[in-house]
């Protein structure tokens, strides 16, 4: 060591025009000699080194191997770097570490062996290097697709992971495509149409929404980030991919359940509205139909008192039956407000027995043949003589009594209501045909709302409930009441009557 250092002159006048740090330590791993820079390096003032070991260059946890890996270093005697393919640490004084790098060189002086190391600082390059790794990392592990493609050829530069399993190519093969070449919907010219702004600096970047296809040949589609970048002295384009499949599904979704739920809303608004016409419609004709029979009760009770002699009986009579007429009128009506709650609070009874056809079919022509009009008549059905049914009889005179009322009410003078019977495998078919006014066609669909009057009948008494009711009824006892009608022509209504087994 002495010798070395009776020659540190010329040591120093060498190594103080380098930059890098020089150690010089003897056989013994000795420190023998530095220069500023590995001074400045370490925190140490000059020559203050000079005497230690070696080790207290290097952090603790490497002393061990770090000895073992010197000696054989020396005993090889190559010159070469110091610890390849490991990273090496020194320590500072001041008990900081940092990354190293150092290139071994063995000589022979005065027949002592010495090892000159030149060390050199490389934390910036290691965090350099970090950071590119850092990133590299972050690019290959995205679950967003990244596409790097050169700016001119469109050839593919890069592709990460996800992108390459997405999509299904090879790297290999991805490397001889171009983006177009994903884009079944998309060709050149369009691409370049997108791509333009960039070129031409115009924006920093560019976003649109396409399908990619994949190798199998399914697509999907997908949200594009696209932007121009430099990759040393190459202009390149940087295309970040989102998968929108969930995001699209959810949209669609969306839109459909808005259209469910619009529809929802407009039929529920259509229904309300209808509920509304309803109400004015029926406040207007329980107005009407009871007003217009009031009025006559009324007008009859006034005239009675007049008529006072005996000879005057019949006219007495007269008006008394019309009293009679409009009571039995208004409590039809009254009893048909009540079948309407019946029906809707599930508190009818029916009572199903057998019983003859004939039977409810004289009772309903009999009554109805007192509401006849001037010439009308009524054509009683053939053959039913022996006819027996199940059914309950009232909700049959019921129906029966107002679908040949309706039928005398809306036909003329001199028409005929002509009823027929019809017997199949499944019940009875029985039809009240008339030559009436008809029901306008584009009305047909509200015959059996509760309520409805046709235009051309809003003149004629009525309220609207009785075809609704029957209608009920009939569907409780598993029958059904359908029409058919033609303006100024007629209707045929026909009530099916299910065949119900004897107990």
């Amino acid at each position: 060591m002495q010798d070395f250092q009776d020659n540190s002159d010329i040591f120093n006048l060498l190594s103080e025009g380098v930059s890098e740090g020089i150690i010089v330590v003897n056989a013994d791993q000795i420190i023998v000699a530095t220069n500023t820079s590995s001074q400045q390096m370490f925190g140490y003032e000059k020559d203050e080194l000079i005497g230690k070991p070696l080790d207290i260059l290097i952090p603790k946890r490497y002393h061990a191997g770090h000895d073992a890996h010197v000696d054989d270093f020396i005993a090889k005697s190559g010159k070469r770097q110091m610890g390849h393919g490991r990273n090496l640490h020194g320590i500072c004084k001041d008990g900081k570490e940092f990354p190293v790098e150092a290139g071994l060189n063995p000589f022979e002086f005065y027949g002592s062996t010495y090892v000159m190391a030149l060390v050199i600082n490389i934390t910036e390059r290691k965090n350099r290097e970090e950071e590119l790794s850092h990133w590299a990392r972050i690019f290959d592990e995205s679950l967003n697709e990244i596409f790097v493609f050169d700016a001119e050829t469109y050839k593919f530069l890069n592709i990460n992971k996800e992108a390459q399993r997405n999509i299904g190519y090879s790297f290999e093969e991805l490397y001889s495509m171009t983006p177009v070449d994903l884009k079944p919907e998309m060709n050149i010219s369009q691409f370049e149409d997108l791509i333009t702004p960039l070129l031409k600096d115009e924006t920093a970047k560019v976003k649109f929404e396409t399908r990619h296809g994949r190798k199998d040949g399914t697509t999907y589609p997908v949200e594009v980030h696209l932007q121009l970048s430099n990759l040393l002295d190459q202009k390149v384009f940087v295309a970040f991919i989102l998968d929108i499949t969930e995001r699209k599904n959810y949209t669609e979704n969306l839109e459909k359940i808005v259209e469910e739920r619009t529809h929802q809303l407009t039929e529920a608004l259509a229904v309300e509205k209808e509920l509304n016409e309803l109400k004015t419609r029926f406040l207007s004709l329980v107005s009407h139909e009871f007003k217009t029979p009031l009025s006559s009760i009324l007008t009859s009770i006034t005239l009675l008192g007049k008529y006072k002699e005996t000879e005057q009986q019949p006219k007495r009579d007269k008006h008394v039956t019309t009293i009679k007429n409009k009571v039995k009128y208004l409590d039809t009506i009254l009893n048909d407000f009540l079948s309407v709650e019946r029906l809707e609070s599930g508190k009818v009874n029916y009572k199903v027995e057998e019983f003859p056809l004939s039977k409810t079919v004289n009772e309903v022509v009999y009554n109805s043949n007192m509401l006849l009009k001037s010439g009308q008549q009524i054509s009683y059905p053939e053959n039913i003589d022996e006819l027996n049914i199940k059914f309950d009889e009232k909700t049959l005179e019921l129906a029966l009594s107002n679908l040949i009322h309706n039928a005398i009410k809306y036909s003329p003078e001199d028409s005929t209501i002509d009823i027929k019977v019809e017997i199949n495998d499944t019940g009875y078919a029985i039809k009240v045909i008339d030559e009436g006014i008809g029901i306008p066609e584009e009305e047909q669909k509200h015959v059996f709302n509760r309520y409805f009057r046709a235009e051309n009948a809003l003149l004629t008494q009525g309220t609207g409930i009785g075809l609704n009711i029957a209608k009920q009824h009939i569907e409780n006892l598993g029958g059904s009441l359908e029409f058919s009608s033609t303006e100024s022509i007629g209707s045929t209504f026909t009530l099916h009557i299910p065949k119900l087994t004897t107990n």
